[in-house]
């Protein structure tokens, strides 16, 4: 009886607990407008304009790491989508790079190899506690600028050169059915994605199987992709005058940005997988390896499963903070949001209000968006 009515209790609105939210509410209202019309205020005293308006103008610089066309008839806003594209793009390698690494680190520190455990836990401490923008420097000012030139590239393999102006890899060109091939794949993908959900609602014919028929898609899609792979043709870099024309060309700027913060994060992914490791039951292992599972389909297959609930979490803020840590890349000069944004255009603008909000805002908005892709696979696999 008592537990019903304080239920009852919890489940009313307190008066007095919505007035101290209103009055703290207007409170944070009222200094938010004081400061919005004090700046304004000095804004107009000292004769400056504000607003955004700036981005249509011209730019007249030129952005050395671009993904889409740039150049320097384009307007600001275009520079801000390529430095925004920039970031994206070391965030989409470093974080996959970082989870690999992260992942063996810390089941090697775990291995009943006495040195294979060693080198684990003297990769950890060797690198989380050495400052990152050191490490940044290391890669960029020790191992990759002192490359020898062009002329004097170092074969890594057919058709892949490195030297202190990037790395040259075999470029993909579309062919001629490249587009077509693309299209068609799409479209089979997307019908396999459906097929899933759609299959329980549809009557088959006798004789007929569901999961034959998403098998038949998977499969259709396997050869599209071969398909597409086959319909590019690769251009390959080669020696022109005192540089290397043709193929891809990633700048040493990119490498040493993506190697460090990878490597870096990597410390720290590999101590969340070894924590999450050992959260898991002694039993776990015991009873797979009872099973006639070796140590590591053992590992794969019963532990990791189990982890993964611990891991998440702090996977998350070591993915949060890899992105915000791009921001590093205005050391070194590669053209991420902070170095076009804080560079060029504040020098020609003089918007240095916009130009806070519009970096502030990116980074919150890739970090809401990395946090909330987490936090659905944590909902959908984690348990």
């Amino acid at each position: 009886m008592r537990g019903s009515m304080r239920q009852r209790r919890r489940g009313k609105t307190d008066p007095r607990s919505l007035a101290v939210q209103a009055i703290v509410l207007a409170l944070v209202v009222a200094v938010l407008g004081w400061l919005l019309h004090n700046l304004v205020a000095n804004l107009s005293a000292r004769n400056i304009t504000s607003g955004f308006g700036f981005l249509w103008d011209t730019s007249g610089f030129a952005i050395s790491q671009k993904l889409i066309a740039f150049d320097e008839t384009s307007s600001y806003g275009r520079a801000f989508l390529v430095a925004l594209l920039n970031t994206l793009l070391v965030a989409a390698i470093a974080i996959p790079l970082a989870t690999v690494v992260g992942v063996v680190v810390g089941v090697a520190r775990l291995s009943s190899n006495p040195l294979v455990s060693w080198l684990g836990g003297a990769y950890v401490e060797l690198v989380r506690n050495v400052p990152l923008l050191l490490q940044l420097f290391f890669w960029y000012f020790a191992v990759l600028r002192p490359l020898p030139p062009p002329r004097q590239s170092l074969a890594l393999a057919p058709g892949v050169f490195l030297n202190n102006r990037g790395l040259y890899l075999p470029e993909p060109l579309a062919g001629e059915w490249t587009a077509v091939l693309a299209a068609v794949l799409a479209l089979v993908a997307l019908a396999s994605l459906a097929w899933r959900h759609v299959a329980p609602l549809i009557p088959l014919p006798e004789g007929w199987s569901a999961a034959a028929i998403g098998r038949a898609l998977r499969v259709a899609a396997m050869i599209l992709v071969l398909a597409v792979l086959v319909s590019l043709r690769l251009e390959l870099p080669a020696a022109g005058g005192l540089n290397l024309v043709g193929g891809l060309r990633i700048l040493p700027e990119l490498v040493a940005l993506v190697l460090a913060l990878a490597i870096y994060t990597a410390a720290f992914i590999a101590e969340i997988v070894r924590g999450a490791i050992l959260s898991v039951r002694r039993g776990q292992l015991q009873a797979a390896r009872a099973l006639g599972l070796r140590n590591w389909p053992a590992l794969r297959l019963v532990v990791l499963p189990q982890a993964v609930r611990s891991i998440i979490p702090p996977l998350t803020n070591q993915y949060l903070n890899l992105t915000k840590n791009s921001s590093l890349a205005a050391a070194i000069a590669y053209p991420d949001v902070v170095s076009v944004l804080s560079g060029p255009v504040l020098e020609q603008t003089n918007r240095a209000i916009e130009v806070v909000v519009l970096a502030m805002g990116v980074y919150l908005v890739l970090s809401l968006t990395t946090a909330g892709l987490m936090s659905l696979y944590g909902r959908r696999h984690g348990r």
